[in-house]
């Protein structure tokens, strides 16, 4: 039996949660629509579902979509801060980090003891980035990222995110099947920029 006090810190982390719903990324869909964090999550954790067949190595499946169900849980208190906010601004990233790891606390203490504890070591383990199961995570994070980019209007991206297609290697690297992916994405968005570009330049040639 779950005591009604445990019942209570399910319910605070399921309405914290809630807000990821319209917590807004800087990153639009197809129909032109913001899209949430809680959509970005959404798709990760399909990506990992349909790239697991293909994984040789031993993977803890299990594991993999905890941590990818609850990478992005503290942005529902400390907001969802681009990546090129933090590109090149090291106080910035801190000042981040130090939020994520507050809400992070905050979340631990509403479910108490082990459920608690098994969240944050999660997210901990998923921003250090040292086991497979947290660098396949993080793989698929920049990867939806970078895919959802590729969906939007071009009008949508940022003179940065162009350098930004190609700094997805890194992450990848580690493995053939992400690689593999991470090419295709790519490729994409070169296709998407060159055709943005030659109708620019066809433009201003007229």
């Amino acid at each position: 039996m779950v005591s009604m006090e445990r019942m209570r810190g399910i319910m605070q982390v399921l309405r914290l949660a809630e807000k990821l719903k319209f917590e807004m990324r800087h990153s639009w869909m197809s129909n032109g629509r913001q899209e949430s964090v809680a959509e970005h999550t959404w798709r990760v954790g399909l990506m990992a579902v349909l790239i697991e067949p293909y994984i040789e190595e031993k993977l803890d499946m299990a594991k993999l979509l905890k941590m990818i169900m609850i990478h992005d849980l503290v942005e529902a208190e400390a907001k969802d801060v681009p990546a090129f906010d933090t590109l090149f601004d090291t106080e910035r990233k801190e000042q981040k980090q130090l939020a994520e790891q507050t809400a992070m606390n905050n979340i631990k203490a509403m479910l108490k003891e082990e459920p608690g504890k098994e969240l944050q070591e999660l997210w901990l383990e998923f921003e250090a980035k040292k086991t497979f199961e947290a660098k396949v995570a993080n793989a698929l994070d920049k990867l939806e990222a970078q895919l959802q980019h590729n969906e939007a209007s071009i009008d949508t991206w940022l003179e940065v995110e162009r350098e930004m297609v190609y700094l997805l290697k890194p992450h990848t690297e580690f493995h053939p099947v992400l690689e593999d992916l991470r090419k295709m994405i790519v490729t994409e968005a070169e296709e998407k920029l060159k055709e943005h570009d030659s109708v620019q330049s066809a433009g201003f040639s007229e």
